[in-house]
């Protein structure tokens, strides 16, 4: 075991995958259990499409992937978050208009352009050898910001998860920390999609909150126990894909499902325990 361990990280593409991928992971988590408190976590789904989308026209134009698909998804989470609130296309049926309709125009650019290529089928479905060095450095930068924004704002974030109108009379700019999340959620599904895919990547988001869930009772727990649920199965999950040869962004998910389901069954134990006492 220790013998594979040092194998993994001889590979410079593995270093990239586990420090790019443990910071994204970390993100998610931090940003997801807001996100799923606020029912609002499949934001990260419809965002991912709208990267798809981005980065597909980044790909036609021989451009830099990620210094496209962050200003454009960053623009789509602002413009989501003001159609849903101000208007009448609310929640689910915003998230669907958006995405469907980023994730058509991913297509058709393809269609006219590149076609279906490697790097089309690593950003639908993830690939640990598609990041750069370059993507590299942008990464962890950009997910150190995110970290260091959601820890600063905390108290903040908090107080609109719980109660929004609460925190609105106590004059918190509500609708001002609403972008910042919807910001920092963008830079994080960008981040995260090289690795975990458009398809994938927003179960990074919404599984680690809602496994923590299943144990912890109180916002701080949550937050800490996902962040390290989500880091740990990125871990086993990079590891599978490195030792079998399997996607990175399924052998991921399928880490997350396991986690979930041993963090149900202990919560179901501790449930029927305190029921019977």
């Amino acid at each position: 075991m220790f013998e594979t361990m040092i194998e993994m990280f001889s590979y410079p593409f593995m270093v990239r995958a586990f420090l790019v991928g443990s910071l994204v992971a970390l993100c998610s988590a931090l940003l997801g259990v807001s996100l799923v408190l606020k029912r609002y976590s499949m934001i990260g789904d419809g965002l991912s499409h709208v990267g798809f989308g981005a980065m597909a026209v980044a790909a036609a134009l021989n451009t830099a992937p990620l210094a496209v698909a962050i200003p454009v998804v960053i623009v789509a989470a602002v413009l989501l978050l003001r159609i849903s609130g101000n208007s009448r296309i609310k929640g689910d049926a915003a998230i669907a208009l958006i995405s469907t309709s980023s994730l058509a125009v991913g297509v058709m650019v393809i269609s006219l352009t590149t076609g279906m290529n490697t790097d089309v089928y690593n950003y639908m479905f993830g690939s640990i050898l598609a990041m750069s060095a370059e993507d590299v450095q942008l990464s962890v930068i950009l997910a150190i910001v995110v970290i260091l924004l959601f820890v600063f704002f905390y108290n903040k974030i908090f107080a609109i998860t719980f109660d929004e109108t609460f925190a609105l009379a106590t004059g918190v700019k509500a609708n001002l920390y609403n972008t910042l999340i919807a910001v920092l959620t963008a830079v994080t599904i960008v981040l995260g999609m090289r690795m975990m895919g458009a398809l994938l990547i927003s179960s990074l988001i919404i599984f680690p909150a809602l496994t923590s869930m299943r144990v912890c009772r109180t916002f701080r727990s949550v937050i800490i126990s996902s962040g390290v649920i989500s880091v740990v199965c990125l871990f086993v999950g990079i590891s599978v894909s490195y030792l079998y040869a399997t996607p990175a962004g399924a052998s991921v998910v399928m880490a997350n499902i396991a986690a979930l389901v041993i963090y149900s069954v202990i919560g179901a134990v501790r449930e029927k325990r305190g029921l019977g006492g």
